[in-house]
């Protein structure tokens, strides 16, 4: 099989199984700390931790994978991964605060980290191709979406979780995340090498600074793009488990909500590759940022596991594209030596804008309600939307 292919395909098999291990970060950390701690005014903090640990670990990531090549560092990824869950299920074990904080923070560096993956597959493709190639690896996640239902729904149903409960999930989620760093060991060579036999704005070589960099046409307006969609997105996604259980549904029931916004950010991510080419990624950022505003609005009103499941569907949807679009131009504005340093700038700004969202979100919907907490994260998506809109930033030139 061709190398590009292979690699691709592996990469993706790899995000198949780290997904499950997310879905069940993401639906349980504010439940867990909750749990643990027993104090409701902190729920934000849980994923503010997850996400607050992913910016810190992507940027020296980054820097890593340029220098020593892409697979060493998410493998890497893959054992932060496997380590979290463990800790995490040893402070629920123990009912100890620290331990649970500490594993949902390896988790999050895990979840960055691994995400890597995704701008290794998008480079080793011709330019035009690149939006197609991260494509192919993203859609693997959608597959994660059925672990949530068919193995974490039946060991919750609808009984009230006592930290002592949540420890056989985590322990599983870990099991999940060995899966992917098995597959990581097939991939090769090495993304970087491949991508070399490809131009790019900048040849490749010594890397210039990142200040120099975030300076080039095209650069801020991408970066706006995927910090905002990113960070609003993780923002809603990280609480909704939270407020679906403050609606009166039951907890097995918040992974059918996560399992159809996975589904809403991965599920059509084939089909987005090749929209964002044809509408161009700036308009595709704009309408992938509006479609989340509209999304996160609508959560006012829809306050039913149907109800809120669209709208997080919607939410991932919107994701998709303004997120593939911005990361795809991004890629095309570096070389194979600068990439791992902008994408890592880009999702730590991401992550780390995330967390803040995530614990204000947490202080929003305590003191206001479900209906704060929606507009406010519309509002947030709308914004950077209205002013890329209205920026007159020129269209990034694009490799030969």
């Amino acid at each position: 099989m061709n190398p590009v292919r292979r690699n691709a395909l592996l990469l993706a098999l790899g995000l198949v199984f780290q997904s499950g291990m997310i879905q069940l970060a993401v639906a349980l950390g504010t439940v867990t700390i909750v749990a643990v701690t027993g104090v409701k005014d902190i729920l934000g903090l849980g994923p503010a931790v997850f996400l607050a640990a992913g910016a810190f670990a992507v940027g020296p990531a980054g820097r890593a994978s340029d220098r020593y090549g892409r697979m060493p560092v998410i493998r890497t990824g893959f054992l932060l991964g496997i380590g979290g869950p463990l800790v995490t299920a040893a402070g629920c074990a123990t009912v100890s605060a620290s331990l649970v904080f500490l594993g949902l923070a390896m988790c999050g560096a895990a979840q960055t980290i691994v995400l890597l993956s995704r701008a290794a597959a998008a480079e080793m493709f011709p330019p035009k191709r690149r939006a197609r190639g991260m494509s192919i690896v993203l859609f693997a996640v959608v597959s994660g979406a059925v672990w949530g239902p068919l193995v974490f729904g039946p060991m919750f149903g609808s009984r009230a979780l006592t930290p002592h409960e949540l420890v056989l999930p985590w322990l599983c989620a870990g099991l999940f995340t060995l899966a992917g760093l098995a597959i990581s060991f097939g991939v090769r060579p090495d993304p970087k090498t491949i991508s070399a036999r490809f131009g790019s704005v900048a040849a490749d070589g010594p890397a210039a600074p990142l200040r120099e960099i975030l300076q080039r046409p095209g650069v801020p307006t991408a970066m706006v793009a995927g910090v905002a969609s990113f960070a609003v997105m993780v923002g809603v996604m990280n609480l909704a488990g939270y407020v679906a259980v403050g609606h009166g549904h039951s907890h097995g029931s918040i992974f059918t909500i996560i399992s159809l916004h996975i589904v809403g950010m991965y599920g059509l991510v084939l089909i987005i590759g090749d929209v964002v080419e044809r509408l161009g990624r700036r308009r595709a950022m704009v309408i992938g940022l509006a479609l989340m505003g509209v999304s996160n609005a609508a959560l006012v009103w829809f306050h039913s596991v149907a109800g809120m499941s669209a709208s997080l569907f919607g939410l991932g949807l919107g994701w998709s594209l303004s997120y593939v679009a911005a990361s795809t131009e991004l890629i095309g504005l570096a070389s194979p030596s600068e990439r791992g340093r902008l994408i890592g700038a880009t999702d730590l700004a991401s992550s780390l804008v995330g967390a803040l969202l995530a614990l204000g979100g947490g202080v929003v919907y305590t003191g206001g309600g479900n209906a704060s907490l929606a507009l406010t994260a519309a509002g947030l998506a709308l914004l950077p939307a209205a002013w890329i809109l209205g920026s007159g930033a020129v269209p990034a030139p694009q490799p030969a």
